[in-house]
């Protein structure tokens, strides 16, 4: 029988090979994380004042904003205080909590750019009855599980994870709690955890990415009846932020869970892509080209004019 110290708490070692460029990193992520909010908070506050927004399509963008600002929030906080000196140690509650959030977040990434992609199919290819088909009952019910769906997936791996014991070291050679990075750390078994995580993760991007291929399929060829110039490129803008987004967010996915060897720095900075740039461009990709949206922006701050009375 050998002693063992039970780990309570983690270190965080950061960015693989970035060592020395804290300063650098911080200002980086900070400006990131900064305009992550300010784009998702901006966007839903244009949904929630303008009556125009209260449709099918604007009510998932608004899940997917609350969705960026949660993913984001999961790991740029902890980054950010030990970039900025403080202290790398996460508590072993602490790094089960992160992975919980990541998962359940990255799992609810899937099913609602699903759903958005089944929203937009029926808004093209039966536009007559897009309200009778897309009404609130169905909305609300579609949003909820995904939801609950990210939730169930994120307590199975999050348990399979922190079920094993954890007694060696306690450094997590990554910036935040992520399977990879905690399952070489414990002193069982690990081949169920691996085997589940892997297999959960990699089917459900790709049965979510099938379904979203279908759709589109769907779409294309419904645009592609459209006699008109003007309707096709109608048609095509409604669907092309959406598509915009899904090409941000699956193409890191696809590229960390598909190769087989990928290098330490290069997963990392594919994840980053993935948890810090994909939710601060998320804003704009759906409101550079959206009139509505933008409309609702300038009648949420109309501009003050000042004139200056002559007594």
């Amino acid at each position: 029988m050998r002693n063992h110290t039970v780990v309570t708490e983690y270190i965080l070692l950061g960015i693989p090979e970035t060592e020395g460029l804290e300063t650098v990193l911080f200002s980086l992520f900070s400006s990131l994380y900064l305009c992550t909010v300010l784009g998702n908070m901006l966007i839903l506050l244009a949904i929630i004042s303008s009556s125009r927004l209260h449709t099918p399509m604007y009510f998932f963008l608004a899940n997917l904003s609350v969705f960026d600002l949660g993913f984001s929030s999961t790991t740029a906080p902890k980054m950010l205080s030990y970039l900025s000196g403080l202290s790398q140690g996460i508590s072993f509650q602490g790094c089960a909590t992160q992975l919980f959030f990541y998962h359940f977040l990255g799992c609810t990434e899937c099913f609602l750019y699903t759903v958005m992609a089944y929203d937009r199919f029926v808004a093209i290819c039966f536009p007559l009855r897009y309200m009778v088909i897309m009404n609130h009952r169905v909305c609300t019910i579609l949003a909820t599980g995904t939801w609950m769906g990210g939730c169930i997936h994120a307590i199975i791996l999050t348990s399979l994870t922190f079920q094993l014991s954890y007694c060696g070291s306690n450094k997590v050679s990554y910036y935040f709690c992520d399977i990879p990075a905690i399952l070489p750390l414990a002193c069982g078994d690990t081949s169920l955890a691996q085997r589940v995580g892997f297999t959960n993760v990699g089917l459900l991007s790709l049965i979510c990415f099938f379904l979203i291929l279908v759709s589109y399929t769907r779409i294309g060829i419904a645009i592609s009846k459209i006699r008109s110039a003007e309707g096709r490129k109608r048609a095509f803008s409604t669907c092309s932020a959406h598509v915009t987004a899904i090409l941000c967010a699956y193409g890191p996915v696809i590229i960390i869970y598909l190769q087989p060897n990928p290098s330490a720095l290069l997963g990392a900075i594919i994840q980053i892509l993935n948890n810090h740039v994909t939710p601060m461009l998320n804003p704009l990709i759906y409101s550079l080209r959206n009139q509505a949206v933008k409309s609702a922006l300038r009648n949420a701050f109309p501009k003050r004019s000042f004139t200056l009375r002559k007594n």
